[in-house]
């Protein structure tokens, strides 16, 4: 079966539809030309291939090109418990698998948000992992599968040293993932990485330029203050901060609520 792949959003549905709820919900847009589907088979037969490549110490990029909707790339997290595939695209295909399979293969996948869902049960099933989801964000799986595990909480250990964090920034379910021994938060587009990499941003919605609520940024900091981090990897190539992480993130977060909260 030829499962249908939203053109704007480029999340894999389980059956046909005429519409996308992701793209619908305010944080997202159907796209200007209205609703309009693919398939990883039209994908591959219109040229587009996988690219890995190194974007840190032991994180491998997983891409496309050319890229696809949103246009974000993976990171293969290659802990020795096991490699974790944080967040994920829509492509997939033999080479790829190849590719990923020398580097170590995948243990588990989680992935921050549904707005980069892609095609997580095509590679969860490529790869025999399961997929961790936050429960908060369990009704916008919109390929349902015994593969995906809702955890429910704030936090949650994937291994030792590896634990997602219910940030709850963007979505109710936003998650990031800490990698204690490389001193490194992966935020996906939780808490992304701005072009200036020394900060990050808070958003309800990119697209739509919607601001996070401060109660909701606040609560996301709080979370965050146990852990240690000096890297902070965003969703985009190359969208890094590579140096006193933790400390980007808090001032980041002062800058934004300082702008949101000021009614004079």
């Amino acid at each position: 079966m030829e499962y249908p792949i939203c053109v704007t959003c480029g999340v894999q549905y389980g059956a046909p539809r005429p519409d996308c709820p992701i793209c619908e919900d305010e944080r997202q847009y159907v796209g200007w030309d209205g609703q309009r589907w693919t398939s990883l088979e039209e994908l591959r037969a219109a040229g587009h291939r996988g690219r890995a490549e190194e974007e840190g110490p032991d994180v491998v990029g997983i891409g496309t090109e050319p890229s696809t909707a949103i246009g974000q790339r993976a990171l293969l997290v290659r802990a020795p418990s096991g490699n974790v595939l944080w967040d994920m695209v829509t492509h997939l295909d033999d080479d790829l698998v190849r590719q990923v399979n020398d580097l170590g293969g995948v243990s588990a996948i989680a992935i921050s948000h549904p707005h980069f869902y892609g095609s997580m049960i095509e590679w969860a099933h490529a790869f025999d992992a399961p997929v961790y989801i936050h429960e908060a964000d369990r009704r916008w799986v919109a390929r349902p599968d015994d593969a995906v595990v809702f955890w429910e909480g704030d936090t949650h250990e994937l291994a030792d040293g590896l634990t997602l964090i219910n940030a709850g920034v963007h979505f109710d379910g936003g998650q990031v993932l800490h990698w204690r021994d490389a001193g490194a938060l992966f935020s996906g587009d939780i808490l992304t990485v701005v072009n200036d990499r020394d900060w990050v941003s808070f958003m309800y919605s990119y697209p739509n330029h919607i601001p996070e609520r401060p109660r909701t940024v606040r609560r996301a900091l709080r979370l965050l203050e146990p852990y240690q981090f000096d890297r902070v990897y965003g969703a985009w190539w190359r969208k890094i901060v590579y140096t006193d992480g933790k400390n980007a993130v808090r001032r980041s977060a002062d800058r934004y609520l300082s702008f949101a909260l000021d009614d004079e």
